[in-house]
C-alpha cells in the first residue's frame, strides 16, 4: 500500500517562499515518476513539476525558474521549493507517484495541502 502525505502548505505574501514536503510510505519515491500537481479554485488540476528517474526535472512554464523539485530516497521524501510566489499560485498542491512516468493520471496521490498567496 502506497501512501503519500503532503505538508508545508500555508499562507504567504506575494514574493514569498514556501517549501512543500511529501512523505511516502513504501518505495513510492523510487518509482520512475514522482511529482507535484495543483488545482486552483474553479480550475482543473494541472501539473507543476515532475522528477523522472530520480534525476530528470520537468516544470510547467508557469513555475519554471521559481519552483524546484527534489527527492531524497533515504528519507523517502519529495520536496517542492517555491519562491517568488504569486497570487495565481494559490491552489491545493498534490504529491503524486507512478511506477512508470509522470502523467495526468498518476497511480498514487496524496490528499493535498493548501497554498494561499495573498497580501
Amino acid at each position: 500500500q502506497v501512501q503519500l502525505v503532503e505538508s508545508g502548505g500555508g499562507s504567504v505574501q506575494p514574493g514569498g517562499s514556501l517549501k512543500l514536503t511529501c512523505s511516502a510510505s513504501g518505495s513510492a519515491l523510487t518509482f520512475h515518476g514522482s511529482g507535484w500537481f495543483r488545482q486552483a479554485p474553479g480550475k482543473e488540476r494541472e501539473p507543476v513539476a515532475c522528477l523522472r528517474g530520480g534525476n530528470e526535472m520537468y516544470y510547467s512554464d508557469s513555475v519554471k525558474g521559481r519552483f524546484t523539485v527534489s527527492g531524497d530516497i533515504t528519507e523517502n521524501t519529495l520536496s517542492l521549493h517555491m519562491t517568488s510566489l504569486r497570487p495565481e499560485d494559490t491552489a491545493v498542491y498534490y504529491c503524486a507517484a507512478d511506477p512508470f512516468m509522470c502523467h495526468s493520471n498518476m497511480a498514487y496521490w496524496g490528499n493535498g495541502t493548501l497554498v494561499t498567496v495573498s497580501s
